[in-house]
Formats: C-alpha cells, structure tokens, sequence
C-alpha cells in the first residue's frame, strides 16, 4: 500500500500548483461571487470539531437567499431541520468553516472558507424571511479565502446532464432505507408519504 503521510511525499507526487493557481484565492466577495450567491439556491456548510470529526450539511433556499452584508461577511440562513445541530455545535467550539456554492446548469462552483458564528436576531434578520417566516438562528461568515473551482468535476460528472441520471426507481426511497436501517414496523410506502407531508409542510 503506498501510504502518503507526509507534505513533502505527497507534493513530489502530485507536483506544485501554478502560480496563477494560487493568485486565485482572494480574501473578499468581489462582484462575480457576489453574482454567483445571488443566483445559488443551494450551498453546502462543511464543519469540524474540535477533535477532528467532520459535518458537510446542505443548505437550500430560493436564489438571493444568502446576503452578502459587505466584502467580507456573508449570511446563511437556518430552517427548520432534524434538529441534530451537529454543525452549530462545531461551530460554536471551533469557527472555521468552508462553503460551497452551486449554480444550476454552470460547471463552476464557488468555494469559501472563513469563520463563522451564530445569532439568534439582528437588523437584517428580516431581509431572511421566506415565504412569511423569519428564522430563528443564522450562519454569518467572516470571509478568509474565495476560490472558483474550474468546471473539471463537474464535466467528469455529468452532474447536470440528464441522460446520466439513474432511474429514480432503481434507487431506494428514504422511507425504505429508514425502515430497513431503524427495523421499523411500518411500510416503507406510509414513511415515504408521511415524510413527504411533513417536508412540505415544515420548509420554513
């Protein structure tokens, strides 16, 4: 097994960045990644505790959800979840946090990273409201480092190219991997239909 555990071993095989590369990473939303929030719908948070354990969570909304307060903060709204809170208490013990940005239909994603606290109300709690509903808590985060990944992962893919898809019926239903993984009593068909009702009924 060719194990890598070293900067210097894993460098000499996958060899230096360019330094254009590099001059990618900027420390400020400029006018492009704002464009780019102002038209994601869905964002993934990612978070670490303390002693190294991981958290990416998906975060969706309407595009223009997430605001950009300046060149250096942005905002993340929470609805209502599983209420696990495995992110908020990252990063409450440990600030650092990293985003990802996707934009339906372009191949390129917009990465942030930077440190992230939580609040329970400010001014601008009202520019969160969807659909009537003001969030209780919020993600705001102090940009470090904003980064464009090219297209390559998502051209290798496919992501967005329908005709790659699988079947949706070849695909196990929530209701069925719950029931099978919780040894529940219950029909998968009943779980579906009630975890449906209840995502519908508690988006916001």
């Amino acid at each position: 097994m060719g194990i890598i555990d070293s900067h210097e071993a894993l460098r000499e095989l996958i060899g230096e960045a360019k330094p254009t590369t590099r001059r990618k990473i900027i420390d400020h939303i400029d006018e492009h990644a704002r464009t780019l929030i102002a038209h994601s719908p869905f964002v993934l948070l990612a978070t670490s505790a303390p002693d190294g354990g991981c958290d990416v969570s998906p975060r969706g909304d309407p595009a223009g959800s997430v605001l950009v307060l300046d060149e250096k903060t942005l905002v993340l709204a929470d609805r209502p979840g599983n209420k696990l809170i495995d992110s908020f208490r990252n990063i409450i013990d440990n600030p650092h946090a990293g985003l990802l940005f996707l934009v339906p239909g372009m191949n390129e994603t917009l990465r942030v990273n930077g440190r992230a606290k939580l609040l329970s109300d400010a001014p601008f709690f009202d520019d969160l409201v969807v659909r009537g509903k003001r969030p209780k808590l919020a993600v705001v985060v102090e940009v470090e480092e904003l980064y464009m990944h090219c297209a390559k992962a998502f051209l290798r893919s496919s992501l967005w190219d329908p005709s790659t898809w699988p079947e949706r019926s070849t695909l196990p239903t929530l209701g069925t991997i719950l029931r099978d993984q919780l040894a529940l009593p219950v029909s998968a068909e009943d779980l579906d239909a009630d975890l449906n009702e209840r995502s519908l009924s508690q988006q916001y």
